[in-house]
């Protein structure tokens, strides 16, 4: 079982990132937002799956063990596909679901592609139990979807390289002047934050 990996990125395009770890590249398959955030060169550890197939085995990875917790929960359930439950996470963060499998709200997850009704209706069903939804005062949707987005996107950023902090102010900066659409897409937050981190990347990196 391959359950991490650390290592330079050789490639990374739509939803998967090649990284190199000892002389071997390893296909990872990944979410829009992380491969978005992978730049070529750079060094990228993700917590990874691996899913054994008679004709192939798939590794997907994640920048956070949050993430890779859910997508196992979610491929267990029946219906759901490793590639449906990336998308998934593609679309909401380990907290967002968390949120709805509580509130036992299947339309979110009826919006990802390749889950229908009956497989939507499932995951709330399934997971029931298994994810606790953060404790936090009463907010209302918004407030709870860009939470959810903050957190993966610092996750994110960490996981790249940045520190915390430096992570975290250009992230408040990025939210401060986002609208509420840009403000609730993981991938529209990522992009501008890292935008704003570009001129002073090298700075920020921990060596």
């Amino acid at each position: 079982m391959i359950s991490s990996l650390r290592g330079r990125v050789l490639a990374a395009a739509g939803s998967s990132v090649v990284i190199e770890v000892g002389g071997v590249g390893f296909q990872v398959n990944t979410t829009p937002a992380l491969a978005l955030a992978s730049r070529e060169g750079d060094e990228l550890s993700v917590h990874t799956s691996l899913i054994v197939r008679e004709d192939a085995l798939t590794l997907f990875g994640f920048a956070t063990r949050s993430e890779l917790d859910v997508f196992e929960l979610l491929i267990g359930v029946t219906g759901v596909g490793p590639k449906s439950a990336l998308g998934v996470l593609s679309a909401l963060s380990p907290e967002q679901v968390a949120a709805a499998v509580q509130a036992d709200d299947d339309a979110v997850f009826r919006k990802v592609s390749g889950i229908g009704p009956k497989t939507a209706k499932l995951i709330t069903v399934s997971l029931a139990g298994k994810l606790v939804a953060a404790s936090t005062p009463p907010a209302t949707g918004a407030a709870v979807a860009t939470g959810g987005v903050a957190e993966s996107v610092l996750a994110a950023l960490t996981g790249l390289g940045w520190t915390e902090r430096v992570a975290a102010e250009a992230l408040e900066e990025t939210m401060a002047g986002a609208t509420e659409s840009e403000a609730a897409s993981v991938p529209t937050v990522l992009r501008l934050t890292l935008s704003r981190l570009g001129p002073a990347q090298q700075a920020g990196r921990v060596r």
